[in-house]
């Protein structure tokens, strides 16, 4: 009996215990004027700029570096490899037509990415000289919405909880996964394994003609791989460019020597005993199968806003169907202290679009009137030549080379 009335008693001054120890354990901030979560070009713009207003700012990151997506798997490693497989391919191909002799030309793959990665590594160490320069305080680890007015941050066994009285959302996007299709970085690859393969494929297959197929497909094919681009679509460049620079952008990368296979999806893909992946394929317009082999398959498809393990759903904050967060003109959520801007919210994934949401919302968020007109929101696909799909003034074609 005694034995019994005790074991409830227990299992409270257990859980007692328990919830003491986490709160003695997890390290409680100041209360911040703005939290934000994510730190890439929509983040840390955003950042700084509530900083110089005179906010107590703090940016949570959880990876080890800053920059997101952009700086360190995307834009900013993409145009270093574009632009230095453009010299290798100039030196290989096009020196010799223009009188210029060169009797030896060899590719260092390593040293290329050992470029690349000197490049990232000067930007992103550039954000927290700004940081610092700013005010802007810096927490690592994975950020989460614990409360209207708080954001609680884990980085392994350590835990920090921050009040804020606003809280700006800046998580931007993933790589989109293909069904079925699992990838490894290693023969079937993401956009950020494409940054890093260690030798040049003999054969790349893309799944995917939009930007990011064509960017990474050409720094590829200029380093000796045959490319072969699959697209469902019956047009390269993806959706909303414009027809006439399609047409005219794909026989300048066919001449190139880039090859694409339109109206045409995928529909699975294998790795051989012989360690070639083999691609199965479909006419989106008939029943009519093939299959291709390749040493290794660049899944391109597009991405995906990144706003899971956020806490939003538990604090009344929905996405829609694309994942998105719904804001109002002011970048507001359903939850008026909670903010979200760039590649989480509807609209077109760019570094610059983000950047200017993020210093359009903070103003917002003291007073000022926000207006972003989405008509006038340039894109640029970074080829050689590079094409401007969309420009700024609407009914304005643009084809321009580097």
């Amino acid at each position: 009996m005694a034995v019994s009335l005790c074991r409830p008693m227990l299992s409270r001054l257990s859980l007692c215990s328990l919830r003491a120890a986490w709160s003695s354990s997890a390290q409680r901030l100041d209360e911040a004027d703005l939290v934000v979560i994510g730190s890439g070009p929509g983040g840390y713009v955003a950042a700084i700029k509530a900083a110089q207003l005179g906010l107590k700012t703090v940016c949570v990151e959880k990876d080890t570096r800053l920059g997101g997506t952009c700086l360190n798997v995307g834009c900013i490693p993409s145009k270093a490899l574009l632009n230095n497989s453009h010299y290798y391919h100039m030196a290989k191909d096009d020196f010799a037509s223009r009188g210029i002799k060169v009797d030896s030309v060899e590719l260092d793959l390593n040293q290329m990415m050992k470029q690349k990665d000197k490049a990232v590594q000067a930007l992103t160490s550039g954000i927290a000289a700004l940081f610092k320069a700013n005010k802007v305080s810096h927490v690592q680890g994975h950020g989460r919405i614990s409360g209207r007015n708080e954001v609680t941050v884990t980085n392994g066994d350590s835990t920090t909880v921050i009040p804020a009285r606003n809280i700006l959302i800046a998580t931007g996007s993933m790589v989109t996964p293909f069904p079925s299709i699992e990838i490894d970085e290693q023969q079937i690859i993401s956009s950020t394994g494409a940054l890093s393969l260690q030798k040049v494929p003999d054969h790349m297959i893309l799944i995917g003609a939009g930007v990011i197929g064509v960017e990474l497909g050409s720094v590829w094919k200029r380093l000796g791989a045959a490319v072969t681009a699959i697209e469902f679509l019956p047009h390269i460049g993806g959706v909303g460019i414009d027809m006439e620079i399609s047409k005219l952008f794909q026989r300048v990368l066919q001449k190139q020597g880039m090859k694409f296979k339109l109206n045409t999806m995928v529909t699975g893909a294998s790795k051989t005993d012989d360690g070639k992946v083999c691609v199965t394929l479909k006419s989106s317009k008939g029943d009519q199968q093939e299959t291709m082999e390749c040493d290794t398959l660049l899944v391109c498809i597009g991405r995906k806003p990144y706003t899971e393990g956020l806490g939003l759903e538990q604090h009344g904050i929905s996405v829609d169907k694309r994942g998105c967060i719904p804001v109002n003109e002011r970048f507001q959520t359903s939850v008026d202290s909670v903010y979200a801007i760039g590649d989480c919210i509807a609209g077109p994934m760019l570094a610059h679009k983000a950047e200017d949401e993020g210093i359009i919302c903070v103003e917002g968020m003291l007073g000022g009137t926000p207006h972003i007109d989405y008509n006038n929101v340039p894109s640029v696909i970074y080829t050689h030549p590079v094409s401007i799909p969309q420009c700024a003034e609407p009914g304005i074609i643009a084809y321009t080379s580097t």
